[in-house]
């Protein structure tokens, strides 16, 4: 969820007899302003949902993959223990259990940390366009022509005047956009 990158165009003809009240006076509109992203992030309320949600799923997936390998770790020890009694025949399919279950112990931790990050994309994905498709709204009712995003974990926009900051507004939106949807 490094990597928002918010642009809304507006091309937009003449509004209807009724829109024009609501129209903004764009004389006195920047044509551009700016989201802080990192406040943005941290602020908004479905964001904050998705990283519970995404630690939650990590730390089960990690105490089950912590679980079956202390009971594999136990396995070993015990086979470790008995090594000397066994005969040539049980010793080698001791191992060769021993050996599928570690591969599959293996196995477990990548097909999770795949299934993660697929979940994780997925939510990114989703956040992306509740965010993109709130602002192509709120450009439109504010009369806004660019809106850009500022982080200091990935700065493209250098500076920009607190004046064209929109970001506690967008918040507003869009924490009551998701309340609502609840």
């Amino acid at each position: 969820m490094k990597y928002l990158i918010i642009a809304c165009l507006i091309v937009s003809g003449a509004f209807a007899a009724n829109a024009q009240a609501a129209k903004p006076d764009t004389a006195h509109v920047p044509a551009i302003v700016f989201v802080n992203q990192d406040t943005l992030l941290n602020n908004y309320d479905y964001f904050k949902a998705v990283k519970v949600k995404m630690q939650n799923l990590a730390q089960k997936a990690q105490d089950e993959i912590t679980a079956k390998g202390q009971a594999f770790q136990k396995e070993v020890a015990a086979y470790q223990k008995s090594v000397n009694l066994l005969k040539p025949a049980q010793k080698a399919a001791k191992e060769k259990k021993l050996a599928a279950e570690q591969q599959q112990l293996q196995n477990l931790q990548q097909n999770t940390g795949k299934q993660l990050q697929d979940i994780e994309s997925s939510e990114n994905a989703t956040l992306y366009d509740k965010i993109a498709a709130f602002l192509k709204g709120y450009c439109k009712a504010k009369g806004y022509k660019i809106i850009l995003t500022y982080s200091k974990t990935n700065p493209s926009m250098l500076y920009g005047d607190g004046s064209l900051d929109i970001t506690k507004d967008v918040l507003v939106g869009l924490n009551a956009e998701y309340k609502a949807g609840k």
